[in-house]
């Protein structure tokens, strides 16, 4: 009789074997996996192109305050056929000039944009009667155009700014978003092998077990015991215990394809070394204090209060934008004319050429149709965000209170399990006894096998399940980045 002190011995021999790949490689710990996802996970790299590219945006915004240069150079000729005045001083009049404008431009945070620029110019001609030939003429200017409704104000002109950098800090909470998403995600890929593992364990130990049933019932059957019935059951159990190894192990090479997917690149041939199910204190759980870690540190709700800030931004400028657009220009400067270009900049501060201009814009559409239509879809836009906060709190909440009775839960869950597991355990050993004795049926043996074989592959799924509530819930809290010492650069 095969006692149940043999039984538990024969399987913690066999829980540690899989295959021979596993004795060869080196254990495989889960903060390990961790740390290759984080290096190397395919939605990580691509969420970090997207982070970068925020802050690309930024800097495109703040672009727009950075001063514009300008430089233009030309030259032109014209000849005429005939002379049309004696004033011409030629036959054949001709004119050539050489045009060089150098401009710079800023825009200010008050909306305000001020040019200044400088020309000088010679022009030449073929003409007797000139008083300068050549000429230089140069000139400086300074121009502000300032709006004084629409687009006036710093709130306005830095808005593009202001959501830029607001949409890098939104990229950064995605980013969050997305390593704790791969965290929890390696952690249940992890766990999933190890259960397929165990589970491979327990499907060659029950195997191992059918076969020598057999072997006892052909035995018996030799001596008179058994009938050819209880061998053709016997037989079947082989037959069963087999498609059940066989499925533990397809089971176990998807779940492995399924971590090194997330912690690897194209290294599915690679083997995976032995990994821990060891059983861990589990932390003492509640509701109030894990919604309240979700509520300041879960990425999606702090990125949809962000969502909001950038809405603003948009009834802000919207709103402006619904005004006349009314702005005052005003341009001063010096020019001078001389017959070198070193006099002609000599000579132009002198004051004795200037010219000045000031002057009101006005320009609005009839009606502000468009205009309207866009503040107003702005605000309710703003007021859909709103709604959209509130209901991530209330899932926030949900998923909480869902995670937390799930932990809970499966405590007890394990604990049941286990004695399942050990009551399922002495009552195949008393079956077993019973039939050795001859005042049982094989087929009540192979039933209380089955029934192991259910409980303990139950206890393992129990096992599972906890540490999956565990990560669940981890992530909710962002506590999973604490834990495994991750840190996420918020900018």
């Amino acid at each position: 009789m095969i006692s149940r002190f043999r039984l538990v011995a024969t399987l913690a021999l066999l829980l540690p074997v899989v295959g021979a790949a596993q004795q060869t490689t080196p254990p495989l710990t889960l903060e390990e996996c961790i740390a290759r996802a984080l290096g190397q996970n395919f939605d990580l790299q691509i969420q970090t192109f997207t982070k970068d590219s925020a802050g690309q945006t930024l800097l495109i915004a703040e672009a727009d305050f950075e001063p514009d240069l300008t430089f233009t150079t030309s030259r032109s000729e014209s000849v005429q056929a005939t002379a049309s005045s004696t004033l011409d001083g030629a036959a054949n009049p001709s004119n050539t000039a050489y045009n060089n404008r150098l401009s710079a431009t800023q825009r200010i945070s008050t909306g305000a944009t001020v040019t200044a620029a400088t020309n000088l110019n010679r022009a030449g001609s073929n003409s007797r009667n000139a008083l300068l030939n050549p000429s230089f003429n140069s000139d400086f200017a300074l121009t502000v155009r300032q709006p004084l409704l629409a687009g006036s104000g710093r709130a306005f002109n830095r808005a593009a700014i202001e959501r830029a950098r607001i949409g890098v800090d939104r990229a950064a909470l995605d980013f969050k978003t997305s390593v704790l998403t791969v965290v929890r995600n390696v952690e249940a890929a992890y766990y999933n092998v190890g259960f397929a593992r165990e589970q491979v364990s327990v499907r060659r130990f029950s195997l191992e077990l059918a076969e020598r049933l057999l072997e006892e019932n052909k035995a018996r059957m030799n001596t008179g015991i058994a009938t050819d019935l209880e061998v053709l059951q016997a037989e079947v159990g082989v037959a069963n215990a087999r498609r059940a190894l066989l499925q533990a192990e397809q089971t176990v090479r998807n779940n492995e394809d399924s971590l090194l997917n997330l912690i690897g690149r194209f290294e599915f041939n690679s083997s995976l070394g032995s990994v821990s199910l060891a059983d861990a204190p589990v932390p003492a759980v509640s509701f109030e204090r894990s919604y309240q870690l979700a509520r300041d540190n879960a990425p999606n709700y702090a990125s949809s209060r962000l969502s909001i800030e950038q809405i603003k931004l948009d009834v802000l400028t919207t709103k402006s934008q619904a005004r006349p657009a009314l702005s005052f220009g005003a341009t001063g400067g010096y020019n001078a004319r001389e017959s070198s270009p070193g006099r002609s900049a000599e000579e132009l501060w002198s004051g004795d050429g200037y010219n000045w201009t000031l002057d009101l814009q006005l320009n609005m559409p009839l009606g502000f149709k468009a205009e309207k239509a866009r503040h107003r879809q702005a605000i309710i836009n703003l007021a859909r965000e709103e709604a959209r906060l509130q209901q991530i709190e209330q899932t926030l909440l949900v998923e909480v209170r869902s995670a937390v009775r799930s932990v809970q839960t499966n405590i007890e869950s394990v604990e049941i399990s286990a004695k399942a597991t050990e009551l399922s355990q002495r009552q195949f050993d008393l079956e077993k006894a019973r039939f050795d004795a001859g005042i049982s049926t094989f087929r009540r043996v192979q039933e209380s096998q089955e029934d192991l074989d259910t409980a303990r592959v139950s206890e393992l799924q129990a096992r599972i399940a906890l540490r999956l509530a565990l990560a669940d819930l981890a992530r909710l809290e962002a506590s999973s980045l604490e834990r495994y010492k991750i840190t996420v650069d918020q900018k």
